[in-house]
């Protein structure tokens, strides 16, 4: 009897062993399995990110938006900026990106609005900034109601509307603190008589506004029925204050 039963509990613990075994084999190929998904969606992120710098370099040059003046400083940030909102899904009129580059004078063409589903820059022109900003040049922002200065960072344009001004474009600040009153100051995107090439060829700039991207009134329209309802407005310039306290630029580059 006694024989048997250690026959029965050696039996009994073996079992445990192999299925103790089995569970800490299984555990351990489970955690491997894991791992090698993460790493292989880690690959992937790595490949999709290069891929995505690598397109967007090849973009700038084809586009040849250098030699139109679009700085590169620019154009990476946005870059930078519109992968994160389209990975975030903030997007809902994806194939358009606005850049508005401060870092030019108001005498050039200083809007770019580029076209990704085709690989095109459908528009470039001209672009007015606040009046308390600058005078050629756009040298000083604000995110405060009755400044009169262009805020700057990423927006994402709201719908069209007739206005004061015409027919308009809401602009929804994305950066807190840095443009995130542009709704409550009524910054938006709207024709001006004064943003003119004959401006330029009388005083050397084109007129400034309130604080608001106004355009030449033949493009507006346009313009706004293109990007309008859920695209990416960048306002650049390499001012350092705004460099070293958007969160949505240095989040993304850590990233």
């Amino acid at each position: 009897m006694r024989k048997k039963l250690i026959s029965s509990v050696a039996a009994v613990l073996f079992m445990h062993s192999i299925v103790g075994f089995a569970k800490v084999h299984s555990h351990k190929a489970n955690h491997a399995a894991k791992s090698d998904k993460k790493q292989q969606e880690e690959n992937e992120e790595e490949t999709a990110s290069g891929g995505f710098a690598k397109s967007s370099n090849a973009l700038y040059e084809k586009l040849r938006l250098g030699e139109l003046g679009l700085s590169r400083a620019a154009y990476d940030l946005a870059m930078i900026g519109y992968e994160n909102m389209l990975s975030t899904g903030k997007l809902t009129n994806e194939h358009f990106l606005s850049i508005i580059d401060f870092s030019l004078p108001s005498a050039m063409k200083r809007l770019f609005i580029l076209d990704f589903a085709n690989e095109k820059l459908i528009f470039n022109t001209y672009v007015a900034h606040g009046r308390n900003s600058g005078k050629e040049m756009a040298r000083e922002f604000s995110n405060e109601p009755e400044s009169y200065k262009s805020s700057l960072g990423f927006f994402i344009t709201g719908d069209a509307y007739v206005g004061k001004h015409g027919f308009s474009l809401r602009l929804l600040g994305e950066e807190k603190g840095i443009n995130d009153k542009a709704d409550s100051r009524a910054i938006v995107m709207h024709s001006a008589p004064y943003v003119t090439e004959d401006a330029i060829k009388i005083q050397g700039f084109i007129g400034r506004s309130l604080g608001c991207p106004a355009l030449p009134e033949a493009l507006t329209k346009p313009i706004i029925e293109t990007i309008k309802n859920g695209s990416c407005l960048f306002l650049y310039s390499p001012d350092k204050s705004y460099l070293a306290n958007s969160t949505f630029i240095n989040k993304a580059m850590k990233a």
